[in-house]
């Protein structure tokens, strides 16, 4: 439950968490992985999971960075207002690739039934020289920001760290089986959610439940 005094952005930026920590952990749980062998992989993009799940990142990405900020207002540490700035760019590189992928393959998917033609159209739409850098470039502001916020955080960094690994992890988990993909969506939701608690507590205490100093405003 909120704390009674907590401010209306505090709850809201809460909940934002929470959402996103659902979505984090619904993509890769959602997403059909049909797509790793040829001859299924239109049956995988066609399938309306594809959409959900991937459309679960996006908002999860977007929903992340409104509770970051929330946080950010609550602490007003240096660390934590770049870790905004720097997910919400990190965000919209990352949208804007999951963006083709989620629709363009979606439509492939369902309309070309030769795995060797999919395949072809399907490694051209992910792996451009462009939208490699888009991504990447994203992925790598997503850890960058993940490892701010616990630099933004010195007396509760234990309950930043599972936000930090999931985004830290981001890119490498999607050289990873299945399941252990799976692993990083659920660790990713429970540091999103560990951060939505840290926006609930009282003000005044710290990460570990001692009595901590308001920091001065800058």
């Amino acid at each position: 439950m909120p704390a009674p005094d907590a401010p209306t952005h505090d709850r809201g930026g809460a909940v934002a968490l929470v959402v996103a920590g659902v979505l984090f952990a619904a993509y890769p749980a959602l997403r059909p992985y049909g797509d790793l062998v040829p001859e299924t992989a239109a049956a995988a993009f066609a399938a309306p999971s594809w959409l959900a799940a991937h459309l679960s990142a996006v908002f999860g990405f977007v929903l992340a960075g409104i509770g970051l900020a929330a946080l950010a207002r609550r602490e007003r540490t240096g660390a934590l207002r770049a870790a905004v700035g720097v997910w919400w760019v990190g965000a919209v590189l990352c949208a804007t690739y999951y963006g083709a992928e989620t629709f363009a393959l979606h439509v492939l998917g369902a309309r070309i039934t030769d795995p060797a033609q999919l395949a072809v159209l399907a490694e051209a739409l992910r792996m451009g020289p462009v939208q490699v850098a888009v991504f990447g470039a994203g992925l790598l502001l997503l850890a960058a920001a993940g490892v701010l916020v616990v630099v933004g955080l010195p007396r509760a960094r234990a309950a930043a760290l599972p936000f930090a690994a999931g985004a830290v992890l981001f890119l490498p988990q999607f050289y990873a089986a299945p399941g252990l993909r799976i692993a990083h969506g659920v660790l990713l939701g429970v540091g999103c959610v560990a951060l939505a608690w840290l926006l609930l507590r009282p003000a005044g205490v710290s990460g570990d439940g001692r009595d901590a100093a308001v920091p001065a405003r800058r």
